[in-house]
């Protein structure tokens, strides 16, 4: 099997996870395809296979040498984002990609003057959706570029290579991927998330994370009477959302660029509720961020009384920077002599955005996170160059080389 077939294998499988489920894991439709894949690792002759009830996947490539040298591991998630219908995906083939437009069906169509990425792939074959739901190529590319690694060092013995672990999960879209992940069980002594988008692209640095939840009550009283007594919660609720900076929104921001972005907001006269996720590289500007939303409900509550507005700042996780510049730096040299010897020209580069990896990080396990060569997740324009993927696989594959000889 190559990686095209194990890729879109995986993506017939639905594994959107949700935010608004306390399950683990959040949905019982990734545990299909996690038992699919449990079956797959065994079917390859991998080693202690396991799958615990929370659908966390642990394998083993055993090492084909002997002597000192470093267990590490390579992580990918398997939900897909609830952001996009992730159902019934109907995956196509654009062989030799022209540089024009692609019709994805639906009206929809990808189009260089829109997305420009696609013209650093003209002439490549390229995995498209039918405009109807996203791909999965984040994670899914990721998965399959692992297992198609394995397979390839089981196959090609002459290739030296330690003990190599891998590990798939749930929930990483909705920010618990490594949640339940066992690092002690894992038992790498560093590893790699295969989550990151274009080719070459190498992240140690990503977002501190947090959500914020605000809760404004109003006054609910018949409109014919309001005058002086009704409090509508709707009005509250815009009020608050003028208050954050207008330039400090996803759109408007890019690179080191912090935001505060809304991404719900359900209210009626009475009780409304606004959901944000709050971010930034710099760990003071993020604390910072955080207080702003508190003196936000602080200043509702001056204005129209205690107990109007109140705000529930929950951090996620932190930018994996700080564990990995002081302590792992030779983590990240190995992947870029890893890609250097493969033909790829290596994009360090920060995460707009988070990765199992820094969470992990912060546990002891230091984990950067390399490309999968996906584009434009979480939506029907998510394509997936087949020779990225390729390109992947073969950087997986030279880490293991490299790692062989760490200690010589």
């Amino acid at each position: 099997m190559d990686i095209t077939e194990r890729f879109l294998n995986y993506v017939a499988f639905d594994t959107q996870s949700d935010e608004n489920s306390d399950s683990v894991p959040s949905t019982a439709k990734q545990l299909v395809f996690a038992r699919y894949l449990k079956e797959e690792l065994e079917r390859e002759g991998l080693d202690d296979v396991e799958m615990d009830d929370k659908g966390y996947i642990y394998a083993t490539l055993k090492a084909n040498i002997k002597g000192d040298v470093p267990v590490i591991g390579f992580i990918a998630h398997y939900d897909t984002s609830p952001d996009c219908p992730g159902a019934g995906v109907k995956p196509r083939i654009v062989r030799q990609y022209d540089g024009g437009d692609i019709v994805l069906g639906e009206g929809l169509v990808s189009s260089p003057a829109k997305f420009p990425e696609l013209l650093q792939h003209v002439g490549e074959d390229l995995i498209v959706t039918d405009g109807t739901t996203l791909l999965g190529a984040d994670d899914k590319a990721g998965i399959a570029e692992i297992v198609q690694a394995m397979v390839y060092l089981k196959e090609h013995k002459e290739l030296r290579h330690g003990t190599i672990r891998i590990a798939f999960n749930p929930d990483e879209e909705i920010g618990r991927g490594a949640h339940h992940f066992d690092v002690e069980r894992f038992g790498c002594e560093w590893a790699y998330t295969m989550d990151g988008s274009e080719v070459g692209e190498l992240e140690f640095e990503n977002f501190n994370a947090a959500a914020a939840k605000v809760t404004i009550k109003g006054v609910s009283v018949h409109p014919g009477y309001g005058k002086g007594k009704m409090v509508n919660a709707n009005m509250l609720a815009a009020e608050f959302a003028a208050m954050m900076p207008a330039e400090e929104t996803p759109e408007q921001t890019e690179g080191y660029q912090g935001f505060y972005h809304l991404t719900g907001m359900t209210a009626t006269v009475e009780k409304a509720q606004l959901s944000y996720i709050i971010r930034d590289h710099d760990r003071s500007t993020f604390e910072e961020r955080k207080r702003f939303i508190a003196r936000c409900a602080e200043q509702m509550n001056a204005k129209y009384g205690e107990g109007t507005a109140a705000a529930v700042v929950t951090d996620q996780y932190y930018n994996m920077k700080e564990k990995i510049e002081p302590e792992a730096m030779h983590v990240i040299d190995l992947v870029l002599r890893a890609m250097q010897e493969v033909g790829v020209s290596p994009k360090v580069k920060p995460i707009r955005g988070g990765t199992d990896g820094a969470q992990l990080s912060f546990r002891g396990l230091p984990c950067p996170n390399i490309f999968a060569g996906g584009i434009n997740f979480h939506g029907p324009h998510e394509f997936v160059p087949i020779p990225s993927m390729e390109k992947a696989m073969q950087v997986i594959v030279k880490i293991c080389e490299i790692t062989a000889g760490y200690n010589d």
